[in-house]
Order: structure tokens, then sequence, then C-alpha cells
């Protein structure tokens, strides 16, 4: 029979005190191969947990089991041993089938239609894992075994073209999202335009394109999500494998496999300097108080639609030095808002605060009335940092050699949590030229940033001085 397949994956959380222990005595039978656990794999050896995953005749993976093993198998081997692996055991399945009696041949027909919903489920799942031509092979070649067994079955030859077709589209999909994202680069301002009267800049700011800190907000969480949903399981998984010393297999270290995490991560590190740029860029404290003003009320609305991770970039922008040194600016700006967000976003007691928040939201996600609720972007570094320490902390072997399937549960559920989150639809109309603007506005660098604070208020010591000097003379050699 096959087991019951939930429209989405639940992952309970599975670790306990023996993670990364010993096997205990109350976990069945001690050594079999794999363990199981109030019904759940919780270790095995490589070979065993293959095994679970190959459907027979009487029997179908569920599905949890199948999108846990196959995002966590990467971490041990590369996907397309693992096509090999899946295909020599259902050839093995597929040979003593096909010496039985005619009722054998029927029950082909029923494996046949598991292995390819199996297939199905990897393809739809994990699609670039068939990005190289090794994996392409294999999946062709086990699909050319199984159409063999049932050549008179028009339905399994559609079947499987249409997977493939499905497949080679969403990796056409995904490359060109690439591409286009490659070609959105935004331009630094002229050094030298930078040294002139910033009064007289002709370049447009926050405020003349938008004054409504809500629909600024709103395209920033368009931007976030849109980033999100070009985030998959298996880049999340891929910051595990160059670290795992016990194997000897390498995940593939092409760029491909890390750019949409690097991506974010560069998306996070903008909207820190434009916010930063656009109040050191001002000339008149007056407006530079307005400016940091108008960035807190965005940000509030940041934390009232969900999305945590501009939230937390705004205010990263406000305590970078350039900004955070402007004294007499920042004694002029109603900080109380802004002290409220700070506690929210506090990295004592490990962001608990934050953590509760985030709860919060995500609770308020799944019994959302309206879409508007349904939003909910946690801090990108913070996620990756929490699945990163998971991994370290726990070991991937149990001393018997297994390995911690348990480990592999719990990382699975934290990453289909972000997944669930990932896939909420903006509910917000979008404004193209905001959009735009935040996308592809020039930034200042680091030096340039400082330049801009001392131009706005002078060096307050000898310290401050002796940099401002330094970084005026730099600037203008490279001009």
């Amino acid at each position: 029979m096959r087991e019951t397949m939930p429209q989405k994956p639940i992952f309970p959380s599975m670790l306990g005190s023996s993670c990364s222990g010993h096997v205990q005595p109350d976990m069945g039978e001690r050594c079999g191969d794999p363990v199981y656990q109030d019904g759940n794999v919780i270790s095995g050896s490589l070979e065993g947990l293959i095994e679970r995953l190959v459907p027979s005749v009487d029997y179908y993976p569920d599905r949890t089991y199948i999108f846990t093993f196959l995002l966590s198998s990467r971490v041990f081997m590369n996907p397309h041993e693992l096509l090999a692996k899946v295909g020599q055991m259902c050839i093995k399945q597929k040979q003593q089938l096909e010496m039985g009696t005619d009722a054998d041949k029927s029950r082909l027909k029923a494996f046949v239609a598991k292995i390819i919903q199996l297939l199905k489920e990897w393809t739809e799942n994990f699609p670039c894992d068939f990005q190289d031509e090794k994996s392409m092979k294999e999946l062709k070649d086990i699909a050319h075994r199984i159409t063999q067994c049932d050549e008179e079955n028009a339905t399994v030859k559609k079947t499987i073209s249409q997977m493939i077709q499905n497949l080679l589209l969403n990796l056409s999909a995904r490359s060109q999202y690439q591409e286009i994202r490659d070609r959105i680069r935004p331009s630094l301002p002229d050094k030298g335009t930078i040294m002139k009267n910033k009064a007289q800049s002709s370049q447009k700011d926050i405020l003349s394109v938008c004054s409504d800190p809500c629909i600024v907000a709103q395209q920033l969480a368009h931007i976030e999500l849109e980033r999100l949903a070009n985030i998959y399981p298996e880049d999340l998984m891929m910051i595990f494998c160059p670290v795992e010393p016990l194997d000897k297999h390498k995940c593939r270290s092409d760029i491909t496999k890390t750019y949409n995490l690097e991506a974010y991560d560069n998306w996070f590190n903008r909207i820190s300097t434009l916010v930063a740029t656009e109040i050191c860029r001002v000339a008149k404290k007056k407006q530079r108080t307005r400016v940091i003003e108008f960035f807190i009320d965005v940000a509030r609305e940041c934390f009232n639609i969900g999305n945590f991770n501009s939230l937390m970039g705004i205010i990263s922008g406000m305590n970078l030095s350039p900004v955070a040194r402007l004294r007499k600016t920042w004694s002029k700006v109603k900080t109380a808002k802004f002290d409220m967000l700070e506690h929210h976003m506090d990295p004592s007691s490990n962001f608990g605060n934050y953590r509760t928040a985030l709860q919060g939201a995500a609770q308020r996600s799944q019994t959302a009335n309206s879409s508007r609720e349904k939003v909910v972007i946690p801090v990108f570094n913070l996620f990756i940092k929490d699945i990163f320490f998971l991994h370290k902390l726990h070991s991937s072997h149990l001393p018997n050699g297994h390995i911690n399937f348990k480990k592999f549960w719990e990382i699975t559920r934290q990453i289909n949590d972000f997944m669930t989150w990932k896939q909420v639809e903006c509910p917000f109309e979008k404004d193209k030229k905001v959009l735009n603007y935040l996308l592809t506005a020039p930034i200042y660098t680091e030096e340039a940033l400082f330049v801009a604070s001392f131009e706005s208020e002078g060096p307050e010591n000898h310290m401050e001085r002796d940099s401002w000097k330094a970084l005026r003379t730099t600037l203008l050699n490279r001009a």
C-alpha cells in the first residue's frame, strides 16, 4: 500500500538529547537498518536510507521522507551518484518481476507507476539536481528502462515525456531569472561628484520619488518576496557540503549553487547602504532629519507587514558609523519609534525579541483572514546562521556509523517553514517607479559615505579629523 502523502510536508521537531549521541535502547531494533522511533527513521546506513527511498510493488515512501532524504543526501553524495544507485535498485526489482508469472507482470506495471511518481517528485522538488549532463543522463536511462517494462502503454511514455519537458522548462526559467538579475547592477556615482556641493546635485532622492513610507515598505516586500521565491531548499543545504569532513564525496562547488544566497545577502547590504547614502548625501540638517524619520516610518511599516529582513537592513544602515556619528542631526530626530524597533531587533539573548516577533508573525500567517496577514520574511542571515549552527552542533554520523537522520529531519523542518513563507504572493500593488529606485539608485562606497558624513557634520576630534583628511585625499586622487 502507498503511504499517505500529505498536501505539504509537515516536519515536527525531532531533536532530542540523543541527537548527537548513541542510539537509545527504546528506539526499537538497535541493530536495524534503518532505525525507527515513533514511526520515523532516525538513523541508518546510507545504503539502508537509499533502499527506503526506492518504491516496491507494495511500498511507497512517505512524502516527508522523500523530501528530507533527497534534500540531505547531497551532503553525502552527488545527485547523479544517488540517481545511479536508485536506477540499479529499480533494475534489480524490475528483473525479479519480469522473471515471474503473469501476475508478477501486472505487478510490474504497478511498480513502474511508482517509480515514475518518485522521479516526478524528485524533478519537481529539486530540478537543479538535473542541470548537469551526468544527472540528466541517469534520469533518461532510468526512464528508458522503465518504459520498456510497459511498451504498449502510451500513457507511461507520455507521462515521462511531460516530466522531462517540465523539468527543462523549470531549469530554463531559473537560468533566465539569474541572467535578468545579472543585468541589474546599481551604478556608483562619480567620486568627484561626492566632493561637490551636495545641494546642487541633480540626482533624485527617495523623498522626491515617494514620500509615503507605507508604499516604500510595500515595495520592499515585493523585492524581498521575489528574491525569496528564487531561493530553493538545495541552495540552503549547499552551505553544509564544503564543511563535511567525514565524507570523501564533495558537492559541486560551482557558483550557481550559492548564487541565490549571495544575491540575497547582497540585497540586504544594498538596503543598508542605500539608507546610509540617502541620509549622508543631504546637505541640510533639517532635511537629513526628515530623511531619517522617513526611514524610521518605513522600518515600522516593514515590522507591521512582517518583513523583518528589510527592517533589519534599515536599522543596520542607520547604525553604520557615517550615519551614527551625525549627532547634531540625531538630536533633532524623534527617536521613540526607532528605539522600539531596535528593541525588537536587539541581538541580546540570541535575538530573543526578534524570535518572539517572528513566531507571532508565523502564527498570524497560519490563521490569516487576508493576504496581507500572510507575509513572513525572516532576517535571512539569522536564518542561515541558525541552520548552520544546527548542522555544526550535531554530528552527521552516530558512533555506529549510521547517518544521524534525526538531525536532518530538524534541518528540513526549519527549511520547510522557510519554503512555506516564500510561497506567499505579495498582496500589495506594484509601484514601478519606487521599485526601480530601490533596486538601481546609486549608492556610495564606505569611503564616500564617511566623506559625505564629514562634509555634513565636521570632525569632532583628532581621530575623525585625521580620517577625514586621509579619505578626502584618497578619493580626490582616484577621481
